[in-house]
């Protein structure tokens, strides 16, 4: 607490010092637990009308930056300020006002009620010897029915489901009616329709001029959902934005040390992330990589690929090339093909002709010189016939590696391992592309 910002007591609100900042703002916040830190430097903002995401590996300091937020976790340098206000110049009731919380752990030590539980939420609008009065129980009703655990309000919450609890909890967030939530996993617990209705329920209450910052593991979710992903890893802020701009290729390589596409949902529009296993250095049996083959991982070099196949197989071939850093070219392949559409989400040429007809001179010389271009070109799904085309086009330096059901055929003389256990990966069954 500062000198010049004197604790808030427990009557009236406070008014917030600066009516234009932001509900949630994070200065420059380290957390170190004992020796070991944290969270180094971060720095976020969450404005009205917005719902920011936290992702990142398991331990980057999601909770942590939530608790902070909350208050139940001191900084050990940087600030938070809730309405303009040090949140640390603000009493445990008046923070309770400004904002809720949906922790992740569900367990709870005693044998209350849902409905008590709910009630609960109401404790930062009530004087020390209040009661609840109707505009309380409006907003218990009120968040019981939206939470949808209205049904079993009288039950112990002892004996609900984990996801049932997890909505209790978040029953107990919207009843106390503040400006901002704060949710760590919110569905974490809950099966794939109450995980769409809960955040469904957060979006509409965003778009209703709250603000909510989440904790969110499902990459897919945090893109369809969010405004904004925050990507958490080593310590501090790896990335920060609108999801098309943050859920990138080498961010996810970079913090979550994975490979990955990155395409985009045809059903809602937003970003998608399929993950590959990390190959680089994997020896023969799958086991861990090397330390030096970890530290060898940032120098390698891409190499120029061509893929030559049409359909699912190219596509998967696409995808996990592009996903390993390679600069990934494919075609011809028909118009509208998977593979097309594949190499557009990921950045890559693909080059294209007409369904059904015979392909145009000048684009088949354009696939030619993107092969001839290529360090490596790949037959994707297409047999021997594949392979053939793929020699015919590819320059004289090149090698050509076959995936899919000619997996067995890949030379393994040709000394980039990760090249090969990239197009390995490619394999599928390709019957049913034919």
């Amino acid at each position: 607490m500062t000198a010049d910002s004197p604790a808030v007591g427990d009557g009236a609100s406070r008014t917030p010092d600066d009516a234009g900042a932001p509900p949630i703002e994070v200065r420059d916040l380290s957390v170190a637990f004992g020796d070991v830190p944290v969270v180094s430097g971060v720095d976020l903002r969450v404005e009205r009308g917005s719902l920011v995401g936290l992702v990142g590996p398991n331990g980057a300091g999601k909770t942590t930056v939530l608790r902070a937020i909350k208050g139940t976790l001191s900084p050990d340098a940087g600030e938070v300020r809730l309405d303009g206000d040090p949140a640390d110049s603000l009493s445990p009731r008046e923070a309770g006002r400004r904002v809720a919380s949906v922790p992740q752990e569900t367990s709870l030590a005693f044998d209350f009620r849902v409905r008590q539980i709910v009630e609960m939420g109401r404790t930062p609008h009530l004087g020390r010897f209040d009661g609840h009065g109707p505009a309380d129980d409006r907003a218990v009703r009120e968040a019981m029915d939206a939470a949808g655990v209205a049904r079993f309000a009288d039950r112990a919450i002892t004996e609900v489901s984990g996801g049932e609890r997890q909505r209790v909890l978040l029953a107990r967030a919207l009843a106390q009616e503040t400006p901002s939530l704060l949710l760590d996993e919110p569905t974490a617990s809950l099966d794939v329709n109450h995980a769409v209705r809960t955040l469904e329920l957060v979006r509409g209450l965003v778009d209703g001029e709250r603000a909510a910052i989440a904790a969110i593991h499902d990459l897919d979710v945090a893109a369809r959902y969010c405004d904004e992903i925050v990507v958490l890893a080593n310590g501090g802020v790896r990335a920060a934005g609108p999801p098309a701009d943050v859920l990138t290729a080498g961010t996810l390589r970079d913090a979550f040390d994975a490979e990955a596409f990155v395409g985009e949902n045809p059903s809602t529009g937003t970003p998608t992330v399929t993950a590959f296993d990390a190959l680089d250095g994997a020896d023969e049996s799958g086991g861990a990589e090397s330390t030096d083959a970890r530290e060898s991982t940032d120098a390698r070099e891409p190499r120029r690929v061509h893929v030559v196949g049409s359909g699912r197989s190219a596509a998967r071939a696409v995808a996990r090339l592009a996903a390993a850093g390679h600069a990934v070219s494919v075609g011809v392949v028909p118009e509208g093909d998977a593979a097309a559409g594949v190499a557009t989400d990921a950045g890559a040429t693909a080059v294209t002709a007409p369904p059904f007809a015979a392909v145009p001179a000048e684009r088949r010389a354009e696939a030619v010189a993107l092969a001839e271009e290529a360090d490596v070109t790949v037959a994707a799904g297409s047999g021997e016939r594949g392979e053939t085309e793929a020699n015919s086009e590819a320059g004289a330096n090149a090698a050509v590696l076959a995936a899919g059901d000619r997996i067995a055929r890949i030379d393994d003389g040709f000394g980039d391992s990760e090249l090969l256990d990239a197009v390995r990966e490619c394999d599928g069954n390709d019957a049913a592309d034919r």
